[in-house]
């Protein structure tokens, strides 16, 4: 069992006795920094977690979990993130070989009038320096750009959402052994161009005509950090969840528009049944007909056909981690030793 959780942790759902006689030393320490709504939290740290068991192999990862101050929650959500998570004040004293930070659901106009604004920019300052490498998901990707190069997220005319076929740009360790041509989950409401990207010194490794960049990497000062806008963790189920939420605001008038079919995700019968029901929403448009939504036949055929290739990704992540952990454990490096270790 190659992920476990902190001894403190053992009423958590993911948390394996068996793995407490492993030491600290024996381990890769990697943090989750978890800002998803409430009613995702669950899911992310189950996907997470899965996705980074299966991608360890015989390596052994230590999973560390952090909670920002300030991300909108109910009551049942700030007790959990109390009961199991760690304020992100006992973050800055330590050092991580990993972090991953999720995204959040965007709730104002600029990322900049976000509650967590601050808390965020101060964990990408912190894992520039405290980390080899950092994972951010979704809108930490923006945040994370716009406080690193000052370049603003760019707001879609419709929602970005379905599984979009994804090329493989350039040779680099992280794409090693993933197919050079891969479909992968997008969730999202904004974009980062390519343009602004590149002109910044980012590296793209996977982009979409249909959705645009995907994966990118750029190191700073200590840390390779690594970009996903869309959600090679997500399970089969995950889009199909999003857009039933997505239409049960729409049927409680909390939004106007009727939300976007994700993309290449259903099949046809599937799409058929989905639009049978959108014709039905638009013509009794009450919250208590969500309760009709063809769930299960819907989700029938779903099939999770990017976990191959995510595995591969976060596998190759893991073993850079750990080549460059134990290489900064026999010599300390010069900013241009890393530099020339990392770079393309």
């Amino acid at each position: 069992m190659p992920v476990s959780l902190d001894k403190e942790l053992h009423e958590h759902h993911l948390f394996r006795a068996e793995a407490l006689s492993e030491t600290m030393a024996d381990c890769i320490l990697v943090g989750l920094i978890n800002n998803m709504p409430d009613s995702a939290l669950v899911a992310t740290e189950r996907q997470l977690f899965q996705l980074l068991d299966t991608a360890a192999g015989s390596l052994r990862v230590r999973l560390k979990l952090y909670t920002l101050p300030n991300v909108p929650r109910g009551d049942w959500g700030r007790q959990y993130m109390s009961r199991f998570y760690s304020h992100i004040d006992h973050l800055w004293d330590r050092n991580l070989d990993g972090l991953i930070v999720t995204g959040a659901e965007p709730r104002a106009p600029s990322l900049a009038d976000e509650p967590y604004w601050r808390s965020l920019a101060q964990v990408v300052d912190w894992a520039k320096e405290n980390t080899l490498t950092a994972v951010w998901s979704c809108l930490a990707v923006h945040a994370a750009i716009l406080h690193l190069e000052g370049i603003d997220r760019q707001p879609l005319g419709n929602k970005c959402i379905g599984v979009f076929a994804q090329e493989r740009m350039l040779d680099h360790p992280l794409m090693e052994d993933v197919p050079s041509r891969v479909g992968i989950p997008h969730s999202r409401w904004n974009e980062l161009s390519e343009d602004s990207l590149t002109s910044s010194g980012y590296h793209i490794l996977t982009k979409s005509a249909d959705a645009g960049v995907d994966m990118f990497v750029k190191l700073q000062e200590k840390s390779l950090f690594v970009f996903f806008q869309g959600h090679p963790e997500y399970e089969a189920w995950s889009l199909l969840g999003e857009y039933r939420r997505d239409i049960g605001r729409f049927l409680r008038r909390e939004v106007e528009g009727y939300p976007t079919m994700p993309k290449k995700y259903f099949d046809e019968q599937a799409e058929e049944l989905l639009i049978g029901f959108r014709n039905r929403a638009f013509l009794n448009r009450c919250d208590e007909l969500l309760a009709e939504f063809p769930v299960d036949r819907v989700a029938a055929n779903l099939k999770n056909t990017w976990h191959s290739a995510a595995t591969r990704i976060y596998r190759n992540w893991i073993l850079d981690m750990t080549a460059r952990s134990t290489r900064s454990r026999k010599r300390p490096w010069s900013s241009m030793t890393r530099a020339s270790a990392l770079s393309h």
